[in-house]
């Protein structure tokens, strides 16, 4: 009996589409004992055609092209295919000069020898190519067949390359349409050259132009529609061009009247503009398009855009229970059912009991188990102890959008106005359809009797005139594509890790120890995820919760793991948790959490898809709503990795016109690969070298240059009365924000700091305070900081610090402190590590699996953004005044004010190589007040270098005789 109820994982998490019907085999309930005859006689039936495999010897016919995979056999093709467009280039050109001369010579190899005949062409390439000439040019397309040229080169370079940015098949289109259609054409040019009042001469000698294909498609024309020909020629190319462009509407110039006539006309596709995804020409070009077309559009369904919401009921799933199972019956066999939507990423899979307890199977979304499904898994098999139910891994459904297009995504108003709000373009467009018919059509001159205060009015109101269409940013860069899945590595479909006896065991042994101390449990249901396993336990009536937790250490010890952590109880669920980590380990992949519906149709700000949760879903946050970051973590467990996720998901996501970062790197290694995005995603201080910030000096100047940009936008704000920046640049793409009074469209800016514990060892406090005052108040002007240390103590991340970060992610730490630190409770210190973290957003904390991003992938992303057109230079940010960092101006020390003894403290301290105030009261007894104004003095004139703490100063004059030049050309007082 022990072996009856056995359990397999699936090889794929995904459900096939052979398990759909199975349930309805399985619905009648009470007649669940009958049917396990037949059902034994199955696996039979199907374990039979399993043993007839030796036959196949598919290893040797993958052997036996196993060379197309070598690297250098792809080089030596590509090559190949390289020299030989130029050869065919050379051939081709040569025949426009000789080819009827070869022509003779061409036909006559059959009869005549090779060599002879090779010595008697013409061709610049010999034989060869003056047949190929003649086979592709007379024969074949006439010189059109120059097309095959750039074919033959667009593959090679594919090959030996290997860019991303090269379509194999957009070339072949193009040349094959080009190529036909030319040839054609030149047919039907040739023909009308043989008209019997032409020069037949003439003809003979353009036969070359058409080829053999185009002549013979021309002449079958002529017989068919005669002249009729030339218009189905111009049909063709028009459709092919409508067609292979992606041209949806035509700019026709109009008279200055038609345009007065059809002004209010553009604001009614603004919507198309903003909300259709993927199209290539700007509609805010065409005037034609009415008001009564969009709201039929709508009424379609076109611009239907929130999906995730929508999906997010659907989530809850049904409790599936099976009482047993036969013995002979494989795992596979068992239904599936799945009664969610696209967007949900949970399957139910009806799993089999084990030996002494009844199984169970639930969705991971689902409720706990109902008490008809526990008596009827209870009645089916006779067995004692709690009931153990298990909920496996699904796998997410493709989503049914792609990441990314061909074309640049438009950014939609739903991205600049709040979620609860409307988009409010359409309403305010539709309410002004004549008042710009009424104002255009008045009179220039004023009423002689108005006076010059109305005069005045009149020019503000010119001065102020906005554009009817709204703005967009993303026409700054209209090229800009989206980064693709394919720069992604592509690791299959993820398998489970965990096996049924797994699972089996590690219940029993909790059950065992619960039960050495007097714990009797009710039941247990196992949530598998990719790093560790949650058991959920329904303790007895009367057992205390405290009694559970302070066993941590002894269910550590008999399940013989590492990292056993207790969730006493589950927040929202009256059950107690025990993660038990996986004994293998599975992988999350970045393109795999990409490729989910959850993140490609997200409506947030600023989208961070992290990695998946302990039930196997997508994780995905919004920086805009944290609003700042701070992660923590020992060396090595993914903290790095982590801050290469962030990045990748906000660049996948977001146009370069919607986001700059402020990369501070004091390791000089870990984000200096995204240089390469300077022009695009990259902010920094004009006249600064290295847009990523290493030196730990400039870091100060960079964070008060962002306090000030702070500023520079609270006041912007202030003006045009908004309280945040969606507000302010919703009103600015609606054009109700004159860009001639300073406002402008302003991006989200996101700083990132890799290595703070580095900082505030060297800076400190120039450190510490606008990091602070930047996370107090730059929420709602779209700054948002994302701070990370391997040090998490009290000394780095500071208490004024720590109260601005609401948002913190921990990986695995050394010990309980530094989990109390960060997360201000226990629990980081056991975890597994490898991008295991725990994130804590105010009272919720949830357990994720970090995606898994290599830094080839990362170098992929970036050479493709930073491949495209961009700005031309960096986001500048406001400049900071005294950078150099003097703290004196020139007005302090001019000629009249300087100190009689300047020249004679001068000569002491280049004597002395010593910039110090104590040298200079020793050395001329002087008082300590007129010693500092000496030295700030000094410091002005360029002989001492600025203040460096308890050090001397640096002394910037090497020697007397040049001290002497630059005492000479100081101005005199």
């Amino acid at each position: 009996m022990a072996k009856n109820n056995t359990y397999k994982q699936p090889d794929s998490p995904t459900p096939s589409r052979n398990n759909e019907p199975r349930p309805v085999r399985n619905q009648p309930k009470p007649a669940a004992e009958a049917p396990r005859e037949p059902r034994r006689a199955e696996p039979k039936t199907t374990k039979a055609p399993k043993a007839p495999r030796r036959p196949l010897k598919l290893p040797s016919l993958r052997g036996a092209f196993s060379f197309l995979r070598d690297r250098r056999f792809q080089l030596f093709l590509g090559f190949f295919f390289l020299l030989a467009s130029i050869y065919l280039t050379i051939a081709f050109v040569s025949f426009l000069f000789t080819g009827h001369a070869d022509q003779s010579v061409v036909e006559s190899v059959s009869s005549t020898p090779v060599k002879e005949a090779g010595q008697e062409s013409g061709n610049w390439l010999g034989l060869i190519g003056a047949m190929l000439a003649q086979a592709l040019i007379y024969k074949g397309f006439g010189v059109a067949a120059f097309a095959v040229i750039p074919v033959v080169f667009f593959l090679g370079y594919k090959i030996v390359f290997r860019r991303a940015d090269v379509s194999i098949s957009y070339v072949l289109a193009l040349c094959l349409f080009v190529m036909v259609w030319l040839s054609v054409l030149m047919g039907y040019l040739v023909l009308t050259l043989e008209a019997p009042d032409a020069d037949p001469i003439l003809a003979h000698n353009l036969d070359f132009l058409s080829g053999g294909v185009g002549y013979e498609a021309a002449l079958w024309l002529d017989s068919l529609i005669g002249w009729g020909t030339v218009l189905l020629l111009a049909f063709l190319l028009i459709s092919f061009v409508v067609f292979f462009f992606n041209v949806t509407t035509l700019n026709l110039r109009r008279s200055a009247d038609e345009d007065d006539d059809l002004a209010p006309a553009p604001t009614s596709n603004e919507k198309d503009l903003y909300e259709h995804a993927g199209l290539g020409v700007n509609h805010n070009a065409n005037p034609t398009v009415s008001l009564d077309q969009e709201e039929e559009d709508d009424a379609m369904g076109m611009t239907v855009r929130r999906v995730g919401p929508v999906a997010q009921p659907s989530r809850s799933q049904p409790v599936v229970s099976k009482p047993s199972l036969s013995e002979d019956e494989p795992s596979d066999q068992l239904p599936v059912t799945n009664n969610g939507s696209v967007a949900n990423n949970q399957v139910a899979n009806n799993i089999a009991a084990s030996a002494s307890v009844p199984l169970t199977v639930a969705s991971a979304a689902s409720a706990p188990l109902s008490a008809a499904a526990t008596m009827a898994a209870a009645g089916a098999v006779a067995s004692t102890g709690p009931s153990f139910s298990i909920e496996a891994p699904a796998a997410d459904p493709e989503p049914v959008a792609p990441v990314a297009s061909r074309i640049p995504t438009p950014l939609s108003l739903a991205d600049l106005a709040d979620s609860n709000a409307p988009a409010p373009v359409a309403s305010v467009l539709r309410e002004v359809p004549t008042p710009a018919l009424e104002i255009e059509t008045t009179t220039d001159e004023l009423d002689p009797s108005a006076g010059a205060d109305m005069a005045a009015i009149a020019e503000d109101d010119d001065s102020e005139a906005m554009p009817t269409v709204n703005y967009d940013p993303t026409l700054d860069l209209p090229r800009y594509q989206y980064p693709t899945l394919e720069l992604l590595n592509d690791y299959g479909a993820a398998k489970a890790q965990v096996s049924k006896e797994e699972l089996e065991a590690n219940k029993d042994r909790i059950v065992e120890t619960l039960g050495h101390y007097g714990i009797n449990i009710a039941s247990i249901k196992a949530t598998i995820g990719p790093t560790v396993t949650l058991y959920e336990i329904v303790p007895d009536a009367g057992v205390r919760i405290s009694k559970i937790k302070s066993l941590e250490d002894d269910i550590a010890l008999s399940l013989a793991a590492l990292g056993i952590r207790i969730i006493a109880p589950i927040p929202g669920k009256g059950t107690i948790g025990i993660e038990v980590p996986n004994t293998k380990k599975e992988m999350v992949s970045i393109r795999s959490v990409f490729n989910t519906d959850k993140f490609v149709n997200t409506e947030m700000d600023l989208p961070i898809a992290f990695g998946r949760t302990i039930t196997n879903e997508v994780f995905v946050a919004d920086l805009a709503k944290m609003p700042h970051l701070l992660m923590a973590g020992a060396t090595g467990q993914g903290k790095s990795v982590g801050l290469n996720v962030i990045l990748a998901s906000l660049l996948y996501k977001r146009h370069p016109s919607q986001l700059k970062f402020v990369l501070v790197d004091p390791k000089k290694v870990e984000l200096s690969i995204f240089n390469k995005i300077e022009r695009h995603f990259l902010a920094k201080l004009p006249d600064t070298e290295e847009a990523i910030i290493t030196d730990t000096k400039k870091v100060v100047n960079t964070l008060n240059s962002l306090c000030m940009e702070m500023d520079r936008r609270y006041d912007l704000l202030k003006d045009a009365g908004c309280r945040n920046l969606k507000e302010y640049n919703r009103k600015f793409v609606e054009r109700r924000l004159n860009p001639k009074k300073g406002h402008r469209f302003m991006p989200f800016i996101v700083l990132v700091i890799d290595e703070l514990a580095d900082l505030m060892m060297t800076a400190g406090k120039e450190v510490e305070t606008p990091i602070a005052r930047l996370a107090q108040l730059a929420r709602a002007i779209g700054i948002h900081l994302i701070v990370a240390t391997q040090r998490p103590s009290v000394n780095v991340i500071t208490g004024i610090i720590k109260a601005n970060f609401p948002c913190r992610i921990s990986f695995k730490v050394t010990s309980k402190i530094d989990s109390r630190t960060i997360l201000d409770t226990g629990g980081a210190d056991q975890l597994v590590g490898q991008g295991d973290m725990l994130f804590s957003a105010g009272s919720d904390l949830i357990r994720v699996q970090c995606a898994f991003i290599d830094t080839p992938e990362v170098d992929r992303l970036c050479d493709f953004v930073g491949g495209q057109q961009g700005y031309p230079e960096a986001y500048a940010l406001p400049e900071v005044a005294g950078e150099d960092g003097g703290n004196s101006s020139s007005e302090d020390f001019d000629a009249a004010d300087r100190d009689s003894m300047f020249e004679e403290a001068a000569r002491v301290i280049v004597t002395h190589q010593q910039g110090s105030t104590s040298l200079l009261q020793r050395r001329l007894k002087l008082g300590y007040n007129r010693a500092g104004r000496l030295i700030d003095q000094l410091e002005h004139a360029g002989i001492v270098g600025p203040f460096e703490g308890s050090k001397a100063r640096e002394v910037l004059i090497p020697d007397e005789y040049s001290l002497e030049q630059l005492l000479n050309s100081l101005p005199k007082s």
